[in-house]
């Protein structure tokens, strides 16, 4: 659901994409329209429904069942200790995406740490009502994403692995990669001051929409310069480029911010910033400043800072309409 900034700038095929980086969560073409998953979250299976840990992640791997049929990709790469929200992908080897299946993620910490969970998954859709959906959002774009949450107790390298109820009955499989749990500093966390910056508007470029957004038709979230509205007011931060994401989510997550923005806009300050300096794709040398001075490097990421100015929600990868709704809920 995310992508590193260092990445290859070209939209790769997702199947390729999911494969090849931790860029996460390409989605391409599951069975379900956004129409048809709405977009309230499914509740999360039962922790008995799936086996409680003995040994290592190897071993409980080969007690449920290995299955080389499903790729899961984890949908982050920016984990500090505590308990985090953590999202990942289900895909089949053709690259299509699983949508609607009871997963539970385990998590231990290296090669031989003691694992902990099931933790289960409940189902996020990225889906919008069909007027929030851009052009540039593909058909093969991400539909949902699987969220539990995993206490991640110490620094360093987590291993995880899925639990997969298929008709076949229960399998399981690595979430690749690996994460890596350590205190980063550089990217504003809950609880800390967002860093104040100046982010285009549309009057600043004399209306040249397209100059400071890839989204077609581009979005209605450049109004307003954070560094006049930050401590004024709650504001939706959202780093993401549509047209240039290799992961295929930037799409989605931009519908879902119209698509709150619509109920919210005029409680809340939504901005939508742009990757790329000049919407042209490159190394870090090429990221707009204001992606540098949130320390970012991967995308799109979501920041909901509240009143006095402090990051009251942090997301990165893919989010709903019902996450983003119920991260605004008590700031207005």
């Amino acid at each position: 659901m995310v992508r590193p900034l260092n990445a290859p700038a070209r939209r790769l095929p997702a199947a390729l994409a999911l494969a090849a980086s931790a860029a996460l969560l390409a989605a391409c073409g599951g069975d379900e329209s956004p129409e048809d998953t709405g977009d309230a979250p499914v509740d999360p299976p039962a922790a008995a429904a799936f086996p409680k840990p003995q040994g290592t992640l190897d071993d409980l791997i080969a007690e449920i069942g290995p299955t080389q049929e499903i790729v899961a990709p984890a949908a982050g790469a920016v984990f500090e200790p505590g308990d985090k929200r953590l999202g990942i992908g289900l895909f089949d080897v053709g690259g299509a995406q699983i949508t609607d299946a009871d997963v539970a993620i385990y998590a231990a910490h290296g090669a031989d740490g003691e694992v902990l969970g099931p933790f289960p998954a409940r189902i996020e859709s990225l889906a919008t009502e069909p007027e929030f959906v851009a052009e540039t959002t593909a058909e093969s774009d991400a539909k949902v994403v699987y969220v539990a949450d995993v206490p991640f107790r110490q620094t360093g390298e987590w291993r995880l692995a899925a639990a997969i109820d298929t008709a076949d009955g229960l399998v399981a499989t690595y979430v690749n990669p690996s994460v890596i749990v350590k205190d980063d500093k550089e990217i504003p966390n809950v609880g800390e001051p967002a860093p104040e910056m100046h982010t285009p508007t549309l009057a600043e470029v004399g209306g040249d929409v397209e100059s400071i957004d890839t989204r077609q038709p581009p979005s209605s979230m450049h109004g307003d310069d954070l560094a006049d509205v930050l401590g004024e007011k709650p504001v939706v931060l959202l780093f993401a480029t549509p047209a240039l994401c290799l992961s295929r989510v930037c799409g989605p997550v931009v519908d879902v911010a119209e698509q709150v923005k619509a109920e919210y806009g005029d409680d809340v300050a939504f901005i939508h910033q742009e990757i790329w300096i000049d919407n042209e794709p490159g190394g870090p040398q090429n990221l707009r400043p204001q992606v540098k001075e949130y320390g970012l490097f991967t995308e799109p990421w979501l920041f909901v800072i509240d009143e006095n100015g402090e990051v009251a929600t942090r997301i990165e990868g893919a989010f709903s309409v019902d996450e983003l709704e119920s991260a605004l809920e008590p700031l207005v």
